[in-house]
């Protein structure tokens, strides 16, 4: 069975003009597929992943269940490369209050802590929100970075990149702004971790990746469409084909992590594997 007939058989009738079969680039062994999972453990869904060829997982933190988590994946062969800072929205680096830009500051060194304890590599951080004349987009912009240059020495101590997402928070709508964000902090271990359904809202997906290029060191999967929002992968407006070879292009090695739902984690790994050339 060939690959389109892979997709039209596994999910269903949908849009495959952004699939081009002909220019399809091979990640296999380069690009690593992960899903969400949380901050305990869940043995009998690990396993579940692992048979269905996921290379690992992604966690929660702070409060990472770290000891155990850290055991089950062991067990498993199922390594968590990474945890999502879950405090960066309710509690951000961009609040007007300092108090609490302060306490972000210090659930963001924590969650460095225990992405470090499991053996992750990063911490994906959302760097603050756009609300009003109190958080501004220059003030985000400033305040976030002063306290993520804070955490440059820890970073470089535990070996831990600070990845940062853009998401619909009203910050960086365009790729360029993104670039120069990373590159005003100026650091190595802060980058981007890109999101291709997030922000195909505001430009096409292979664009994002091409402006961001090597800063860009994972992942996050999603689809999204203009008719259909959110979306199953490969039922949105995102061209997979124009996607893999921008990441052709820097030679993108690295996690790709699927947040969302494709009616099953079956049908999620086999649209991976298809849509990103694994």
């Amino acid at each position: 069975m060939n690959r389109r007939n892979f997709l039209l058989t596994t999910t269903g009738s949908f849009a495959l003009s952004s699939f081009s079969i002909g220019q399809s680039k091979s990640f296999k062994g380069r690009i690593h597929k992960a899903v969400k999972f949380g901050s305990k453990p869940n043995e009998k869904r690990m396993q579940e992943l692992k048979n269905l060829g996921f290379d690992g997982i992604e966690g929660s933190a702070p409060g990472l269940q770290v000891d155990e988590m850290k055991k089950a994946c062991s067990k498993h062969e199922l390594p968590m490369h990474g945890v999502v800072y879950n405090k960066h929205w309710k509690v951000r680096l961009s609040d007007p209050n300092p108090e609490v830009r302060e306490a972000s500051r210090v659930g963001l060194a924590q969650a460095m802590r225990e992405a470090k304890g499991v053996g992750g590599t990063s911490v994906l951080l959302v760097p603050g929100a756009v609300r009003g004349e109190k958080e501004t987009h220059q003030l985000v912009w400033d305040r976030s970075i002063a306290q993520i240059r804070k955490l440059i020495p820890l970073a470089e101590e535990l070996r831990i990149h600070i990845l940062i997402e853009t998401v619909w928070n009203g910050f960086c709508y365009k790729p360029e702004q993104f670039r120069d964000y990373i590159d005003e902090i100026n650091s190595p271990w802060v980058q981007a971790y890109y999101d291709i359904g997030n922000m195909q809202k505001f430009a096409p997906s292979h664009e994002w990746i091409r402006i961001l290029g090597k800063r860009t060191l994972k992942l996050d999967v999603k689809d999204w469409g203009s008719k259909n929002g959110f979306c199953p992968l490969g039922q949105g407006d995102v061209n997979w084909s124009k996607v893999r070879d921008e990441l052709e292009k820097f030679d993108f090695k690295g996690w790709a992590t699927r947040e969302g739902n494709d009616g099953g984690v079956e049908k999620t790994a086999k649209l991976m594997n298809a849509l990103l050339g694994l």
